[in-house]
């Protein structure tokens, strides 16, 4: 098998993160930037840019790296389940930020819009916390899988390797906010795409071509051949789907580009964006099915998360300079969401947390990004070192937090008797009810528990905002 060297690892982090920064610098170096520059890029970005920024910011870890682990896994249906509500997060925007801008054409937030729609302290205050919890989530996941899989790869130390992979981000972002994510998310776009074209084929012919794929679609079992198979949509595919679109919905990241686009960009960008995101989990798939083939000979090593499965196929059939640009492909894909949750924390801390006006003066946002990043480090060396913690139970977690502030979120934008008694008691029982009961059926590994506290958290919400609604 494969592996790159210590040396290797580090010249291929220091080359990537100064591309990065040299692209900011170089599409940035005129620019006049305000802080409303900083955190909207004026609402002057245009459908294609967007919707490359769409579709690599949402490329993050559980997109590279879950896609290839429930092929392996769970087979069709697992992909399926995984890729189908992937899609529909993104393109459910084509509908939510067209109307969020009709109805609040000058913000900047999901917070900040609940807060004047609501006109409730204690509802803006849940969603501003639940908006920067899932930004934080967001930084730890990929500091906590960029750097397990530099680590795999080439030796790397796990804790060095979150700080360089930290370093690398934060010096372009800083540079100039959100328009830094966007211009290297466009490029990290392409970069993502040079790297499928590279890698997987090659990796799939050596591997046994399209026998192996086939022999593989049932999963490492054989036994999920059937694309809707009862167990897995239970199980999977109602936990993914909720925490998935859910996620989307809650995500600064999305609202961020719905608040920048030229007005009449935003459909096109949105669409385009789910289209160009869909290929990408779909062909790193093709690499899971070939790990489950019968006779695939790739074995995870012990203590190793399945999510690597689609690395470990790379490594064992391909030389290293496949391996390298697999890497930086992998590198794009998790920088890209990176750089973009801490560009949508800056947003948040600048308006839903400091006393907003525009100026020059970007100390605010860049002093966001700080404090975001900071945590986000001491939440992934904590998640390195829990044993059986992965990043399938991440991915999990902050998808029923985000779950929890799906339904009054939908309403306050179609429906006109949602209250904020409504929304506020929904939220308060599906956070301090459902949370609970969904970490400890992921504790003992109970799917029936996790579904039962996913729908219950849909549920107590749809129930709250319904029985506290405006009376006419």
């Amino acid at each position: 098998m494969t592996f790159l060297s210590e040396p290797q690892g580090y010249l291929t982090l220091l080359l990537f993160g100064a591309a990065m920064i040299l692209i900011t610098w170089f599409f940035t170096k005129h620019r006049n930037i305000t802080n409303e520059h900083f955190i909207i890029s004026d609402r002057k970005m245009n459908w294609w840019l967007g919707a490359g920024s769409i579709a690599a910011s949402w490329i993050w870890a559980p997109a590279l790296f879950i896609s290839s682990q429930m092929a392996y896994q769970l087979g069709l249906p697992g992909i399926f389940w995984f890729v189908f509500p992937n899609v529909i997060a993104v393109a459910v925007f084509v509908f939510l930020a067209p109307r969020i801008r009709e109805k609040f054409p000058q913000g900047h937030t999901l917070a900040e819009y609940i807060s004047e729609r609501l006109g409730d302290k204690n509802v803006h205050k849940i969603y501003f916390l639940g908006q920067s919890f899932y930004q934080l989530m967001a930084v730890a996941t990929q500091l906590f899988v960029g750097a397990s899989l530099t680590s795999l790869l080439t030796g790397i130390p796990i804790p060095v390797a979150i700080i360089l992979l930290a370093a690398i981000v934060f010096i372009y972002a800083w540079t100039a906010g959100f328009e830094s994510s966007v211009v290297t998310d466009f490029v990290q776009l392409i970069m993502i795409f040079a790297g499928l074209i590279i890698v997987i084929p090659p990796a799939i012919s050596a591997a046994g071509g399209l026998a192996a794929i086939q022999n593989g679609l049932g999963g490492i079992t054989g036994l999920h051949t059937d694309i809707f198979d009862p167990a897995v949509a239970f199980s999977f595919g109602i936990i993914t789907s909720i925490g998935l679109i859910a996620g989307s919905i809650l995500d600064q990241q999305f609202w961020q580009r719905a608040f920048a686009f030229e007005s009449k960009s935003i459909k096109r960008g949105f669409l385009a964006g789910a289209i160009l995101f869909g290929i990408v989990p779909i062909t790193l798939s093709l690499l899971g099915f070939a790990a489950a083939a019968p006779g695939s000979g790739i074995l995870l090593p012990e203590g190793t998360d399945p999510s690597m499965i689609g690395v470990l196929l790379v490594a064992h059939y391909l030389p290293s300079a496949f391996l390298i640009a697999f890497f930086v492909m992998l590198l794009a894909g998790l920088a890209s969401t990176l750089d973009s949750a801490l560009s949508a924390f800056s947003s948040i801390y600048t308006v839903d947390i400091k006393k907003y006006s525009v100026s020059k003066d970007l100390s605010t946002p860049r002093s966001g990004m700080i404090l975001i990043l900071a945590l986000g480090l001491v939440v992934a060396f904590v998640s390195t070192y829990i044993p059986g913690f992965g990043l399938k139970q991440l991915f999990w977690f902050y998808g029923a937090i985000a779950a929890s502030l799906l339904v009054p979120t939908l309403l306050s934008l179609y429906w006109e008797k949602l209250t904020a008694k409504g929304a506020f008691n929904g939220m308060a029982c599906a956070l301090l009810i459902g949370l609970p009961i969904f970490v400890y059926g992921n504790l003992i590994d109970n799917n029936d528990i996790i579904v039962a506290a996913a729908l219950f958290i849909v549920a107590i919400n749809i129930a709250m905002c319904w029985i506290f609604r405006k009376k006419q």
